[in-house]
């Protein structure tokens, strides 16, 4: 029973007294809930804002940073004259691909409340954007939450096909003796009008901010970091009210203080107006009625809206050797952003955001190293606004010290073969594939071009380094010597017995190399052997201009007679005895079984007279043999009878010849005679093969670094025909015009017509223009030109087809162990085995010559 319904005899005021009393507790009660309830609302919003500010200026996400690079590609003269009606056209066409970058952002749905306790510790799904300028470079950067790079990477690849996003560290702008100045921008007006975009400007104004950045010193720096991430869809709906507002007769002013506040005071003053009696014939208010101003402004907010928003912070940092300088840096970086202003019907950058208090400059210097989104610096941007402050650098921006991605890359194809030698990795979107070639592939020969130093002999001695672990047969022939060494370094111990080290500097044991050398077995490779002599020294000493039909006559009738009886000396120092010793040739002819020969000689020869006779054209022949015949290193080679090494031999038997011709130490003369004897004697060996089944030849592989410097039509001959005979080549030089002597073209022809693979690395400009036609398209004269050192550019051919043209990296180090005193014991072996005491030699060549 309640004290209201107890009546002890009370007065009825009394009674009301006591009922009033019991509902003053109740509702004292309810307050007492009530306020509680509110403190505790009050202290737990107090609690998540402190929370949320400590959260935001002491966490660190977990993020990538990517160095953004595209290529910096022109139009060619005659698609520039084309478009020049279009320029502006084009222009906001390359940057609306920036544009998608964002929408992809803005796309994204806003982190809730509840996903990674955002509502109490702030939202971590923002993105940055970064122009920076440091050690007199100008870098493009992307960073993304951990969880979301391969997203954005995506993202950006998807609208920039042939950019480069490389993971990368982060930069230091920061100088421990210089001095740190930072800023902040945001715009003045309601986040609902716009700043002024691309699609209002003639120019790209990118280009007006990464021209200050342009200016600074080599110890100065300059960063400009777009924090941005999606926005909650609220804000379309504001903008919307405010259209619709000012469409139904309000005035924009009036329609952008819209809110519950002005909603309830005006819906008041409808009813005040409603109770009023209409004045008699009195005429509605007319309708308000836009400005060409308020239009425009309409206009340009519904555009705004149409767009996908995002949160924005913006952040400058400058560097500099004294404040003073870092301060004027940053306050021209914040002027440049005034381009953006759309003064009349827009939105507007504030200038006021430079402060010196040294507390402040903490907190923004840090929150720029940490990339922190602050809620309180944020303001509104739609997709296309942060394009025009951020997008990557066009190819017309002619602002320098840019990182542009100097070359493209490309994709492997996808049936790339899973077996063979390796030849390099592809590396495209962080996906890494090993790149092999079949050895029926190679069967076709590989073509290797590129200029001095980007890495043709680190992928040649790769590839030999291969086959000698995979026990096939390999001949090197180096004009230099650095890879010949290389490759003796990294032999596998169980092959060191295989190796012939064939290197004339060698004047110790020097290995024989007889010019004139032929199997009896074979009549048809005497033929060859001085035809292939001919050419050389027509090569050598361009004997079609100087010395015409008479040379060759005699020249060759010289090694016929030479030839015909080896037993009595036929190597090249018998060639000037032959001419000039009557007694050594009347032996010679006595000898000689080719009647053609003999009579050539006693008929035509000896008895010629003027210009003909003997006694003139001797001096002439005999000069161009000299300079070997008479050289302290050649000598001892060239004039032993029999050759150390048969080059058959070395085929069917899988050897190892590393062939060291080393200009600078035997003479470019020297190296280039041995290289194009070597050559031709390697193809005659080839040819010989024709005695065995075509199941029987094993794979033999020939090496030519500075092949051009070798080559005769024997070349030809390899590339067209020595596949039939498993004699594999893989040729490496520097530029086209080296395959071309005077309008003889032959040779390159050849190349063209018979390779299979082609390797190129960087090349001039004039061979990109022929080249590019091979690897378009794919890539272009600008990717050939600017292509990174140890990448080339490669058509792989699988099964006999060729492949789109892609990227590769070579291999580094190169495959093997490196064991320098290995080295040594292998070339002591060779010299052992091959060589031969040079006081033996040169004794032996005293008797030959005193024997008649």
């Amino acid at each position: 029973m309640t004290v209201a319904s107890m009546d002890y005899g009370l007065p009825q005021q009394n009674t009301q007294i006591l009922h009033s009393w019991n509902l003053a507790v109740s509702l004292d009660g309810w307050f007492l809930y009530l306020l509680a309830a509110a403190i505790a609302v009050i202290l737990l919003m107090l609690a998540r804002k402190i929370i949320l500010f400590l959260s935001l200026n002491s966490q660190f996400h977990s993020h990538k940073i990517y160095l953004l690079r595209v290529p910096k590609e022109k139009p060619g003269e005659k698609e520039q004259a084309g478009a020049a009606m279009n320029y502006v056209q084009k222009l906001r066409e390359q940057i609306a691909r920036g544009e998608t970058i964002f929408k992809a952002i803005g796309g994204l749905r806003a982190q809730r409340w509840h996903q990674n306790f955002s509502w109490l510790l702030g939202r971590n799904d923002h993105f940055s954007f970064e122009i920076v300028a440091n050690h007199k470079l100008i870098s493009f950067y992307v960073v993304a939450p951990a969880e979301m790079s391969r997203y954005l990477e995506q993202q950006i690849q998807a609208f920039y096909p042939e950019a480069e996003l490389e993971e990368t560290e982060d930069y230091n702008i920061f100088s421990a003796r210089g001095h740190t100045m930072a800023g902040f921008l945001k715009t003045k007006r309601g986040f609902i009008f716009p700043l002024k975009t691309y699609n209002k400007m003639e120019t790209d104004p990118l280009e007006s901010l990464i021209n200050i950045l342009s200016k600074l010193g080599p110890d100065e720096s300059l960063a400009i970091q777009y924090i941005v991430r999606s926005a909650k869809p609220a804000w379309h709906y504001k903008a919307g009210r405010v259209v619709s507002a000012v469409s139904q007769g309000k005035k924009l002013a009036d329609a952008l203080g819209h809110n519950f506040f002005s909603k309830a005071l005006s819906a008041a003053g409808d009813l005040v107006n409603a109770a009023k009696p209409a004045a008699g014939g009195k005429l509605p208010e007319k309708e308000n009625r836009l400005t060409a101003m308020e239009q425009e402004a309409l206009k340009l907010i519904e555009e705004k809206n149409s767009k996908a928003g995002l949160d924005v912070n913006i952040r400058i940092v400058a560097s500099a050797g004294d404040r003073a300088r870092a301060t004027a840096y940053l306050n021209n970086m914040i002027s440049a952003f005034s381009q953006y202003n759309y003064y009349q019907y827009g939105n507007v950058f504030s200038n006021k955001t430079v402060f010196y208090n040294q507390y402040i400059q903490k907190f923004l210097i840090r929150d720029f190293i940490f990339r922190r989104f602050k809620p309180g610096l944020a303001f509104l941007l739609n997709t296309e606004e942060l394009a025009s402050l951020f997008h990557p650098p066009l190819a017309e921006t002619e602002t320098p010290n840019i990182q542009w991605l100097m070359a493209k890359y490309a994709a492997a194809p996808s049936n790339a073969p899973e077996e063979g030698i390796i030849l390099g990795k592809n590396i495209y979107r962080e996906v890494v594939k090993e790149i092999k070639i079949k050895r029926d592939d190679r069967r076709r020969h590989t073509y290797i071009i590129g200029k001095s130093g980007v890495g043709k002999s680190v992928l040649l001695a790769s590839m030999a380094l291969q086959d000698i672990a995979n026990g096939e047969g390999v001949c090197v022939i180096d004009p230099h010597g650095d890879l010949v060494r290389d490759i003796l370094s990294r032999i596998p111990p169980e092959r060191a017995g295989d190796v012939i080290l064939f290197a004339p500097a060698d004047i110790e044991r020097p290995l024989a190399l007889n010019l004139l050398e032929f199997d009896a077995r074979y009549p048809e490779q005497k033929t060859f052997v001085i035809n292939e002599m001919i050419k050389i020294f027509d090569k050598l000493y361009d004997l079609k201009a100087t010395g015409g039909p008479i040379f060759e006559q005699y020249m060759r009738n010289a090694m016929l007679l030479v030839m015909s009886d080896p037993a009595s000396g036929s190597t090249l120092m018998e060639i000037p005895k032959v001419l000039s010793d009557p007694e050594f040739r009347k032996m010679k002819l006595a000898k000689c079984a080719d009647p053609t020969v003999v009579d050539f000689w006693r008929k035509e020869a000896e008895k010629a007279g003027g210009d003909a006779a003997l006694a003139n054209v001797v001096p002439y022949i005999t000069s161009k043999l000299t300079s070997f015949i008479s050289n302290d290193t050649m000598r001892p080679i060239i004039a032993q009878q029999t050759s150390s090494f048969n080059l058959r031999d070395v085929m069917d038997s899988k050897k190892i010849l590393l062939v060291d011709l080393s200009k600078g130490l035997i003479g470019e003369m020297n190296a280039h005679l041995l290289g194009m004897i070597l050559v031709g004697k390697i193809l005659m060996s080839a040819l010989s093969r024709t005695d065995l089944a075509a199941d029987k030849r094993v794979d033999f592989y020939l090496y030519i670094d500075e092949f051009q410097n070798f080559t005769t039509d024997s070349v030809n001959s390899i590339l067209s025909e020595a596949r039939k005979y498993n004699l594999n080549l893989i040729i490496a030089h520097q530029y086209l015009g080296q395959l071309v002597k005077g309008q003889d073209t032959s040779i390159k022809n050849a190349v063209f017509g018979n390779v299979g693979t082609w390797i190129l690395f960087k090349i001039g400009s004039e061979d990109a223009e022929i080249m590019a036609k091979e690897f378009a398209p794919v890539f272009n004269q600008y990717d050939l030109i600017n292509i990174e050192k140890y990448t080339a550019y490669v058509k792989l051919l699988i099964d006999n087809t060729a492949s789109r043209p892609f990227s590769l990296s070579t291999i580094w180090p190169l495959p093997g162990t490196d064991r320098p005193e290995q080295a040594e014991k292998i070339k002591s072996l060779s010299r052992l085995k091959y060589g031969q005491d040079r006081n033996v030699v040169e004794a032996e060549i005293t008797r030959r010559a005193k024997r008649i």
